[in-house]
């Protein structure tokens, strides 16, 4: 079995209010990269127990349940189906440092494929991660102007 952590941060100019109110639309996910579609499969749309399917433009399909939810701090999501993946465990948090935030996006993840297509899907993940926080830079900090 093979295990790794990724943890990918970007500081942005905006508040931690505008940044949670954001990121906990939790199926808006226009500045994650690749993403074609999300909806949610509960009922539940915000906190613990959320289920949302997101569909990316490689026909991938991700579902993920909501299992943590701090507001303006963090949440916490596990993927049950869609990655190549035994176990992903993924946590987004906010933190405030002087005039601007910091988002932090980590996951511990783990699978019984060989260590080549492992590592292959670690730096595919990394550079995910890496995208998807600059296109929410963008987005947050166009938000923010938008406000003014």
């Amino acid at each position: 079995m093979e295990t790794n952590f990724i943890k990918k941060s970007i500081n942005i100019k905006t508040d931690i209010d505008t940044a949670w109110n954001y990121l906990t639309k939790i199926t808006t996910l226009d500045w994650v990269d690749g993403e074609k579609s999300t909806k949610f499969l509960t009922n539940k749309k915000r906190g613990v127990g959320a289920v949302r399917l997101i569909s990316f433009d490689d026909g991938t399909n991700v579902e993920e349940h909501i299992v943590g939810w701090s507001p303006k701090k963090y949440f916490s999501y596990i993927a049950i189906s869609g990655l190549p993946l035994d176990a992903y465990h993924a946590t987004i948090s906010i933190t405030k440092i002087n005039d601007k935030i910091r988002i932090t996006w980590e996951s511990y993840f783990s699978s019984k494929s060989t260590k080549s297509e492992f590592n292959d899907f670690t730096r595919f993940l990394s550079q995910f991660y890496i995208t998807s926080l600059q296109n929410l830079r963008t987005s947050l900090e166009r938000e923010k102007l938008l406000k003014k």
